[in-house]
């Protein structure tokens, strides 16, 4: 069965991504009682949406049970087959994971090419991948994903050619063949990934040893998709970092540089956000990228003030936070797009910010700056002009708040990290 794949971006010549009419989809989904359906349905909806897809219509069913064969029950797929030929839809969405064979099944009754959750999220994670590490990540996630399916997801893979003597075996072995020529080709290409991986990853600690010696400050920014993370580092930071109202914006960790009012400077670290039910393998390939707030020094817990589900995703993201180890990090909560919820902070611990009117942005900068302020101190200076190659450490890991040309050198008000106060020790005034 072929893949549905939609290219972001397109090469010259060829109709962009505005002038190319969306894929018509229609939703299904079986509640079991075990979560908000509605909700879970929703936040398809939007992942369909940042996959350049439309919705046309969605059919859900409320069922203790599901069918083996096809999740929904008989009746259902019927109906939702009546939906996709009467909406003229290309392909259904089914929220929640099937297996190969179900996916199959479902495809033969709607006679539309059908996804799963994963599958969706896995397309859209392909697509935005920018760095080298994201799309290595995101191809282990996918073969991880299709080994146990290959089975079921190909008729061509049939395990049996024929039967009776003559010569049987050997067509009967055909299919078999085939299956396992396939799957020692995804183990053989998910050990290289791996390696890959690995490698990547001794250089990304070669970073952050590289940032701790320099005493560099680390503030990583994590919480689920869309809250506004990379809307809140260029409201911050004033750099560029790619930001759309849609899930997964932002895929590739993105570092830059912040100075607060202290003049300290800081890296600011945007991470790949989370999403509800994100499946096990994605968690795993994608957990790298999460490994940067394990080395915060401070890590700001980023929400949605307008959603009514964000305390909700708080408690997952101290979940995800705990299990990489980070329960010692000081951490910050900060509630994003308060200009569209007209919230109130009841605690006197979060923090009500809009990356948008730029509200409450200073009293941020003015908490980071309160829990660093062990590591910096402002000192006055004289360094005699012989010495003055000492303030290209003012400019590049301090601040620089007075200068002052004298005879007998420069005077200099300066804030400096508490490692470097050593160096000027001799020309304190």
């Amino acid at each position: 069965m072929e893949e549905i794949t939609l290219d972001f971006g397109a090469p010259a010549g060829q109709k962009s991504l505005d002038e190319i009419k969306p894929i018509r989809v229609v939703l299904l989904a079986l509640d079991q009682g075990k979560f908000d359906a509605q909700r879970s349905l929703d936040e398809l909806a939007a992942l369909a949406q940042a996959n350049g897809m439309e919705v046309a219509a969605c059919v859900t069913q409320k069922r203790s049970m599901p069918e083996a064969a096809t999740m929904l029950g008989e009746g259902k797929v019927e109906e939702a087959r009546l939906v996709c030929m009467n909406t003229e839809a290309e392909a259904a969405i089914f929220d929640g994971e099937l297996t190969g064979s179900q996916i199959r099944n479902l495809s033969a009754a709607l006679q539309v090419e059908v996804l799963d959750r994963t599958m969706l999220i896995l397309e859209i994670f392909r697509a935005r991948a920018a760095t080298n590490e994201g799309k290595l990540q995101t191809e282990l996630a996918t073969l991880k994903y299709r080994m146990p399916r290959l089975q079921g997801l190909g008729e061509a893979l049939s395990r049996q050619g024929g039967g009776g003597g003559g010569g049987g075996g050997a067509r009967r072995g055909a299919g078999e063949t085939k299956l396992e020529l396939d799957r020692r080709y995804l183990r053989s290409r998910i050990d290289k990934l791996e390696e890959r991986l690995k490698e990547l990853e001794k250089r990304r600690d070669e970073t952050r040893r590289s940032r701790r010696k320099n005493g560099v400050p680390v503030i990583a920014l994590v919480g689920y998709t869309n809250v506004g993370k990379s809307s809140l580092t260029n409201a911050l930071c004033g750099a560029e970092i790619f930001e759309a109202d849609m899930l997964f914006a932002t895929l590739d960790p993105t570092a830059r540089k912040l100075v607060l009012p202290s003049g300290l400077q800081v890296i600011l670290v945007d991470t790949v956000g989370f999403v509800s039910r994100l499946p096990h393998d994605l968690v795993d390939a994608f957990k790298s990228t999460l490994e940067e707030a394990a080395c915060a020094d401070i890590i700001l817990k980023v929400a949605d003030a307008s959603d009514s589900e964000a305390a909700d995703q708080l408690s997952v993201t101290d979940e995800v936070l705990s299990s990489l180890g980070c329960d010692e990090i000081p951490q910050l909560v900060v509630y994003n797009k308060c200009d569209r919820a007209g919230a109130v902070a009841y605690d006197p611990d979060v923090l009500l910010v809009s990356a948008k009117t730029g509200f409450g942005l200073d009293e941020l900068r003015r908490r980071l700056d309160e829990i660093l302020a062990h590591r910096v101190r402002t000192i006055e200076v004289l360094l005699p002009y012989d010495q003055l190659a000492l303030a290209d450490i003012f400019r590049t890991r301090g601040s620089v708040l007075e200068e002052e040309y004298r005879a007998e050198g420069v005077y200099y008000k300066v804030t400096v990290k508490v490692d470097d106060l050593h160096r000027f020790e001799p020309y304190l005034v």
